[in-house]
């Protein structure tokens, strides 16, 4: 039994080293003057540093967080719609609208910039430096992954609730915002949290609709990487280590106001 045991400690060990080491060396590759991995030198915070103070740097991060909330919001209103809309709708319309949102998901995101790009700025004719496309490319991607997260927290809610609050005299609106947004508003932050992770991290459908002198960090770190940049290369590692703590805190946070209220549900 022990020896089991310790072979399920092993194996996890192993999974957790093989996913979180690397992101461990570069945060601590991230406090060091080293120009390149392999070789540590002395303690430092030049990279953050250069991070907060060069224009170029903060332009690009202030942008691609507008960019990620902004897309966010309509994707999660979207989503939310469209997940509410499926869940109270008859058989095959549910089928429907859940087989075309699961198009997005599955497909190619270098397929979705593609489309994206020829439909708004070849057909429509919207100007290349427009960021039209840019935001309706990264809502079309994170739209579907809101209404995954939405659609089991409306399965999980008592069915009779909206209908019990139309009997009280209580209109559909009303109903709606009342009743059944406050039950699945776990859901709808969760999917908010996710869509801004994926737009954080989109490189293709940005690289195809973005205008040309815009960049989030995906396009940024890619250019910087073929380039001789050395202060810029480095202060990536910062942002980097940045982003992974600012995740790793959320996700902390959202799994113990997650368990503060499985205890008070059982209480």
């Amino acid at each position: 039994m022990k020896k089991k045991k310790g072979l399920y400690i092993f194996w996890i060990l192993l999974v957790l080293a093989f996913m979180y080491l690397p992101i461990l060396i570069l945060a601590l590759y991230s406090f060091t003057d080293s120009t390149m991995i392999g070789s540590i030198r002395n303690f430092s915070l030049n990279n953050y540093k250069t991070l907060f103070t060069t224009d170029e740097l903060k332009s690009m991060i202030k942008g691609t967080l507008l960019l990620a909330i902004g897309s966010s919001v309509l994707a999660t209103i979207l989503g939310t719609c469209g997940a509410i809309g499926a869940f109270y709708s008859k058989r095959f319309m549910k089928n429907f609208v859940h087989s075309v949102n699961q198009v997005p998901v599955v497909n190619a995101d270098v397929v979705t910039g593609f489309s994206v790009c020829i439909l708004f700025i070849i057909v429509l004719g919207v100007p290349k430096e427009s960021f039209i496309p840019l935001v309706i490319g990264h809502t079309v991607l994170t739209a579907p992954f809101v209404y995954l997260n939405i659609l089991p927290k409306l399965k999980q809610m008592d069915n009779n609730l909206y209908e019990a609050a139309l009997d009280l005299g209580a209109s559909p609106a009303q109903a709606l915002f009342k009743v059944v947004i406050p039950q699945i508003i776990p859901g709808i932050f969760s999917g908010f949290m996710l869509a801004i992770t994926l737009s954080l991290d989109d490189y293709f459908i940005t690289t195809y609709t973005k205008p040309a002198t815009f960049d989030t960090i995906s396009t940024y770190v890619v250019n910087a990487t073929r380039g001789s940049h050395t202060e810029i290369k480095t202060a990536l590692w910062a942002l980097s280590t940045i982003i992974f703590l600012v995740v790793l805190v959320a996700v902390v946070l959202m799994n113990i106001n997650a368990g503060r209220k499985s205890k008070e549900v059982r209480l």
